[in-house]
């Protein structure tokens, strides 16, 4: 089983059942380093999936004051990639490790959109 770190709309219970046909069971979790701004999504699909035209993203601070709170996701390979599906191209997925040290994976801003922060 894959750790997703989530903070914004896949937390959402109808993001959730149109990506991975269940609602996800979670954990609370804090992830330090980082630092959640908000980026405008022009994906129709997404849009209409999240019903929000604004989502957050993870800016990458690497201050270990910085914290954002969120839950974390057991999922599938599979239900893994069905995640990247959801994130545009403004989101990457890497590996992190959450205050309680605990490796996941999260989606935050590319370099290119982290620089206009």
């Amino acid at each position: 089983m894959e750790r997703l770190f989530s903070y914004g709309t896949l937390r959402q219970e109808n993001v959730q059942k149109a990506h991975f046909g269940r609602k996800l069971d979670g954990e609370n979790a804090i992830l330090t380093g980082y630092c959640l701004s908000e980026i405008k999504i022009n994906d129709e699909q997404v849009v209409k999936q999240s019903g929000k035209t604004y989502h957050p993203i993870l800016v990458f601070t690497g201050n270990s004051l910085d914290e954002v709170e969120g839950s974390c996701f057991l999922l599938t390979s599979n239900e893994l990639k069905h995640a990247d599906s959801y994130e545009v191209a403004e989101y990457t997925r890497i590996l992190a490790t959450t205050k309680d040290g605990k490796a996941c994976w999260i989606y935050a801003a590319t370099k290119e959109v982290a620089a206009d922060f």
